[in-house]
């Protein structure tokens, strides 16, 4: 049962930190500009799955924003095309910031599971030997 515990926390950490990672590449590049000829950075999403049993849960796959992102007048920008548009990424600053505060706090809950998990497996082990 501790082990089961300690393995299916260990599954939502790792989760948590592709999600944290994701999070953090979308914030580093809100503000990244490209010219109207290219793509926009495309924000990235981790999917995640519950696994079979006690398994715990694993990361699916990634889901990702619209290249087409949104087009900015900023006629004085180098990448600037003839009209005067550039292409920012579509990332709702809000909504990352919301994602960071989750993906956190998750990290911060199943960490403390599996320093709980251990806890209760040392303590097994010091009742057996007595």
């Amino acid at each position: 049962m501790t082990f089961d515990a300690i393995g299916i926390a260990g599954s939502a950490l790792t989760v948590h930190r592709k999600w944290l990672d994701a999070v953090s590449d979308n914030l580093a590049n809100a503000n990244t500009v490209t010219g109207t000829d290219g793509d926009a950075f495309q924000a990235r999403y981790v999917l995640a799955q519950a696994g079979e049993g006690t398994s715990g849960v694993y990361v699916a796959g990634a889901a990702y924003g619209d290249p087409e992102g949104r087009m900015v007048h900023q006629p004085d920008h180098p990448l600037a095309d003839a009209d005067g548009y550039v292409r920012y990424p579509d990332i709702d600053m809000a909504s990352q910031m919301g994602q960071l505060i989750m993906a956190q706090r998750g990290y911060q809950a199943n960490a403390a599971v599996v320093d709980r998990a251990k806890e209760t497996y040392q303590a097994a082990i010091q009742i057996g030997r007595s």
